[in-house]
């Protein structure tokens, strides 16, 4: 554990760009929570308090698109950029004072999580040709262990500062936490080859005689050569096609994006199992934590499990203790449920360190920002559609039912990678 911090954090950019994922992250994980209690004590309604994270996640849908912006684009000053207008956008909650301003509320969201989506996409094309090769695995479970690290603390700082001061005053930290991720990405050291847009390879000035008619030749193999070349929809079709084309890829992300919809509808539960324990909804921050150490344990051992298994069998291991879990979760105990969500942040994670590993290691460089963002959808849009089903179902079925028959059909996701050839294990 001590040795993959170490070589990780050895890494210049990579200990870079841990310390904005954790700068960024705690202000993030404070005011996700923040906002579900934030529309749970304006309104009532456990519903309208989870369609908080549906509205972050909901950007994931068009995924694809967003992240050809990560190709087209230099990343570093792509990731500056996003994180210095989210600090400008969150203040805006400041006028939030009761439920006819909800909306103001929910919009931002939106464009919280659509710069999210467009990040996740700059990170994972940047990371991949900035680092070594061999310290994706690692890079990746430590980033997962910096994220839900943070649901060790920011939560309950998060819950905490709103009691004391309201949901506005949480939005400013937040807003604090993204201009000092904007700092940090700054100084990061990276050589980008330039991007080749649409207007260099088809328009531009006309060149004369024998520089028009090289051109015309270049210009046709940039076109053979590139799919970067073409409409937004031929340019976002890649990413697809590209994870269509590889099965490895393609059982990963299917399984993953599988695990992802029924951890949404689980996820909506969390203030339906806080109130069965006999809490306040702020005892919601309290399971996240749990769940939180969970996946600061995994992402710190990812790499060399990664190493030792592959991914297929990676992610085998943690669907199938997030099963367990869930079931577990009905039991209307403390310590069992903070144990569930500890074994939850444990298992949950792993399919998806395994899908960002495998798509880094086996994704051309020019792809590789709307690969990133294609698989991102289709593991994080199924969980924003679970955590829509969730709020409904929530609503109509005790969660004590929900639970059992969530963990159940759970295991249903290890079929496809049960029965395809495991992929081989990293160096």
């Amino acid at each position: 554990m001590t040795w993959t911090v170490t070589r990780v954090l050895g890494d210049r950019t990579a200990g870079l760009y841990l310390t904005g994922v954790v700068v960024s992250g705690f202000g993030t994980s404070a005011m996700w929570l923040v906002s579900g209690i934030w529309v749970k004590d304006l309104t009532g309604s456990d519903g309208l308090a989870a369609l908080c994270v549906f509205a972050l996640w909901a950007p994931t849908l068009i995924g694809p698109a967003l992240g050809t912006l990560a190709d087209r684009t230099r990343r570093r000053p792509l990731l500056i950029g996003t994180n210095l207008v989210l600090a400008a956008l969150l203040p805006v909650l400041f006028t939030v004072d009761g439920q006819g301003r909800l909306w103001i509320l929910f919009a931002v969201l939106l464009v919280y999580g659509t710069a999210e989506v467009v990040q996740d996409a700059a990170e994972s094309a940047l990371l991949a040709g900035a680092i070594d090769e061999r310290l994706l695995g690692d890079l990746n479970g430590l980033r997962m262990t910096a994220n839900e690290g943070m649901k060790l603390v920011a939560p309950l700082a998060g819950a905490g500062l709103y009691a004391a001061y309201g949901g506005a005053r949480v939005a400013l930290l937040d807003a604090v936490t993204f201009a000092l991720a904007a700092g940090v990405y700054a100084l990061l050291r990276v050589r980008e080859t330039p991007p080749v847009r649409t207007s260099a390879v088809l328009g531009g000035e006309r060149p004369r005689g024998g520089a028009r008619r090289a051109e015309g030749r270049a210009r046709g193999c940039r076109r053979r050569s590139r799919p970067d070349a073409g409409s937004l929809r031929t340019r976002t079709a890649e990413g697809v096609r590209h994870l269509r084309r590889n099965p490895r890829l393609r059982v990963l992300v299917l399984a993953g994006g599988t695990t992802m919809l029924l951890a949404g509808i689980n996820g909506a539960t969390v203030y339906a199992v806080a109130e069965g324990l006999g809490h306040s909804p702020t005892y919601a921050g309290v399971l996240y934590v749990a769940q939180g150490a969970g996946s600061v344990a995994v992402g710190l051992v990812s790499g060399t499990l990664l190493r030792r298994l592959g991914e297929q069998r990676f992610a085998v291991c943690g669907i199938a203790l997030t099963a367990v879990a869930v079931v577990l979760r009905a039991v209307p105990d403390d310590a069992v449920a903070l144990a569930a969500g500890a074994a939850v942040g444990v298992g949950l994670p792993c399919p998806l360190i395994a899908v960002f590993t495998a798509v880094q290691r086996e994704t051309p460089a020019h792809l590789l920002g709307r690969v990133s963002a294609t698989a991102n959808t289709l593991l994080y849009a199924p969980n924003a559609i679970g955590l829509a089903l969730g709020a409904g179902l929530v609503e109509l079925v005790d969660h004590r039912v929900l639970l059992p028959a969530l963990g159940l059909i759970r295991l249903v996701t290890l079929g496809p990678l049960l029965r395809a050839a495991p992929a081989p294990a990293a160096d």
